[in-house]
């Protein structure tokens, strides 16, 4: 039985526009109440999380501003390179630049030295010829994770007691390797990771996975070290670990077939029974100039990431949406006062939550001009999640792969 009602609105109603009058007069009166109350509950408990990520935002820059532990030990930065990415050079002059009391060496490792990476090393020695930087050929691949590969066999030429690993286009402030080295003068830390902003490069995509860095992810990770007392896992923007955790969390080897090698490591240390720091130090990374093809593969392969790795946190995003879901409450309720009320209060916490992390926490100068398009960013996001209960597909470095446990495995589909 389909719903049709002719009679006058109830009160406190407004008019619905052509729109709602299709939806009410197709949806099934429980139907459509249920969506309603659905929608509603959701919108309240997304401004809940966004409250909470405010708190874990404040925490956070309150930690940051006490004095730190001066410790500044040996330390090797090992990367991993495969051709070039834009702003390398510039990623790369940045770590040549610390102002560090301690020993530090760069160790780059190419699959062959037929890379175009190659030029781009050489061209660092030039240019730092007082700095320890080295190049490595890391010819054997050891598993689906070339990366990982070249790490495992770069990390036998380290000379420190300390390894610190991140990627290719991570660009870091002079005093990085300080504010990160320090956090090991209390030697139960194991390994340090440190927040990222994105940097875009023109494209709308791009522009929009940059502001879903500042605005969404990094605020998740803030929540999850407050609600669980610290984090159990690593980021890809730093990975700094003491030999003696590594070796206790079974090296690289275990991890040339995972997918998320930096979520693992970090795991498999704090299993270890080693904390994991998070630094007061935020880097940048480069966002690639996406078309929309090249943006949705890449989120969802995160998005499917972190479903495999952590299943119950990834259902637990449907609380991050609260704009999202503010929005179908609008639809759901036929633009009910109490509906655009909550609009309201959901799109002013989103607001004051993007600014807070993205802005204040991790300085990333590009939030407030995009502001504008974070509604745009969250209901695409919003399908995206969605999207990412739909298959273990991905799609990395032009290949396709079946992600299960956190491992990757040639798509038989692939063509």
């Amino acid at each position: 039985m389909k719903r049709s009602y002719s009679g006058p609105m109830p009160a406190g109603r407004v008019s619905p526009a052509p729109l709602f009058l299709l939806y009410t007069a197709l949806m099934p009166h429980p139907l459509a109440h249920a969506v309603e109350i659905v929608t509603t509950v959701l919108a309240v408990a997304g401004m809940g999380y966004f409250l909470a990520a405010l708190v874990a935002a404040w925490v956070f820059l309150h930690h940051r501003r006490a004095p730190r532990a001066e410790f500044a030990p040996g330390v090797s930065i090992l990367k991993s390179l495969k051709g070039l990415d834009s702003g390398m050079m510039d990623a790369f002059r940045s770590h040549c630049r610390q102002n560090y009391a301690g020993e530090f060496e760069l160790l780059f490792g190419v699959a062959s030295l037929d890379d175009p990476a190659v030029a781009a090393v050489q061209q660092l020695q030039a240019e730092f010829p007082r700095r320890a930087i080295r190049l490595v050929e890391c010819p054997q691949r050891l598993g689906a994770n070339g990366k990982v590969s070249t790490l495992a066999q770069l990390a036998a030429h380290a000379q420190h007691d300390f390894v610190l690993i991140d990627d290719s286009d991570i660009t870091v402030s002079p005093h990085y390797l300080e504010r990160v080295m320090c956090c090991f003068a209390m030697e139960t830390v194991g390994l340090v990771t440190a927040l990222y902003r994105g940097r875009g490069y023109g494209t709308l995509p791009s522009r929009l996975e940059a502001l879903g860095i500042a605005t969404d992810f990094q605020a998740g990770v803030l929540l999850s070290k407050m609600i669980e007392g610290g984090l159990h896992y690593g980021l890809g923007s730093t990975l700094a670990v003491r030999r003696e955790a590594l070796k206790n969390a079974g090296g690289f080897l275990p991890l040339v077939d995972h997918l998320a090698d930096d979520y693992e490591l970090g795991a498999r240390v704090a299993r270890a029974g080693y904390r994991v720091e998070l630094s007061a130090e935020v880097v940048e990374t480069g966002v690639p100039a996406y078309g929309w093809r090249g943006f949705f593969d890449h989120q969802l392969r995160w998005l499917r990431t972190v479903r495999d790795a952590r299943p119950w946190g990834y259902a637990g995003l449907i609380f991050t949406h609260g704009l999202g879901w503010a929005l179908l409450n609008v639809l759901a309720s036929g633009l009910s006062p109490v509906s655009l009320w909550l609009l309201g209060l959901s799109f002013f916490l989103r607001l004051a939550q993007a600014m807070t992390v993205g802005a204040e926490v991790l300085g990333d100068h590009e939030v407030l001009s995009n502001l504008w398009l974070l509604p745009l960013r969250d209901a695409i996001a919003m399908g995206l999640w969605v999207a990412g209960f739909a298959g273990n597909t991905i799609v990395w470095r032009g290949e396709r792969f079946v992600l299960k446990d956190g491992k990757l495995k040639k798509s038989e589909s692939a063509g």
